[in-house]
């Protein structure tokens, strides 16, 4: 787990508190935090499993595209 840190500058709480959610959302940890909270049944981990490798590969095959 890396750590997070926002620094609030003219005592903008809200605009920090934007960027805290942001960066909180990008390291996943609401999905992690969403999965933990219930049982997952068995099948139905190994079809989110495929599902985020399929998300996965289709990213890395569109970036590649664009990196030729």
């Amino acid at each position: 787990m890396k750590e997070i840190q926002v620094k609030v500058f003219d005592n903008d709480l809200e605009k920090a508190i934007r960027i805290l959610k942001k960066k909180i959302q990008n390291d996943g940890l609401f999905k992690r935090l969403k999965l933990k909270k219930s049982y997952e049944k068995p099948s139905e981990f190994r079809r989110r499993k495929q599902r985020e490798a399929l998300r996965r590969e289709r990213i890395a095959i569109s970036r590649s595209k664009y990196r030729k």
